[in-house]
């Protein structure tokens, strides 16, 4: 589900540090286009109020009493998928990485996170984007191929591009920029550009974050 122009983006704010959760309630309420319906502590706290708020995106924080963020991320989604789940934490460990966007979490961004940048994130987020920062999709790519993720069989969407467009989603997804992947292939930046279109256009994403996130979810990638 996306938002109509003119409709504030309902935020819900889940971390057990009130300091911090008062910080991001101030940032946001500055914003126009958003507004902050409530506040959890704990992860069971989260998963009650997403399912009578009904929120278009959750700052969801790893480390909470009672049920983790990962696991109130699966749960809720359960509930309801069109929730856009932003992951907000210290943490930059691989598997931290690993098991929100397993979960379900829509993006993953540390706390130490610039303003503007997160308030790029929200809003992607709530016209249903998926955003991974580039050094974090060579990261889970090279999760999944150590856990034999890639050994998964092709989905359908898959098996219709081409050799060329395989080998430059395998490039988007270890978080190659245009400009990288047109040296590496001996091709013009314009023409990667065009391949990406219609790889877009095949796997039914919207941006090379998503292709990168389906390519290591799917096993699209080898």
């Amino acid at each position: 589900m996306t938002k109509d122009k003119g409709q504030k983006i309902k935020i819900l704010i889940a971390d057990d540090h009130a300091l911090f959760r008062e910080g991001l309630r101030s940032l946001l309420e500055d914003q126009r286009d958003i507004e902050v319906v409530g506040e959890a502590e704990d992860g069971l706290q989260v998963e009650r109020m997403a399912q009578t708020l009904q929120p278009d995106v959750i700052l969801m924080d790893i480390n909470m009493p009672v049920i983790d963020g990962v696991e109130a991320t699966r749960a809720i989604l359960r509930q309801n998928d069109s929730i856009g789940i932003v992951v907000l934490t210290m943490h930059r460990q691989d598997e931290y990485v690993f098991d929100a966007l397993r979960a379900g979490a829509r993006a993953y961004l540390l706390k130490d996170t610039r303003s503007r940048r997160l308030l790029e994130v929200i809003r992607a987020v709530s016209q249903g984007q998926s955003v991974i920062e580039p050094d974090m999709a060579s990261r889970l790519l090279k999760e999944f191929r150590r856990l034999g993720q890639a050994e998964a069989k092709p989905q359908p969407a898959y098996q219709k591009l081409t050799e060329q467009e395989r080998r430059i989603l395998s490039y988007v997804a270890e978080g190659a920029s245009n400009k990288e992947i047109a040296e590496a292939m001996s091709l013009a930046e314009r023409t990667v550009k065009n391949y990406l279109t219609v790889i877009f256009q095949k796997l039914q994403v919207n941006n090379r974050t998503e292709a990168a996130i389906r390519a290591v979810k799917d096993g699209l990638v080898r």
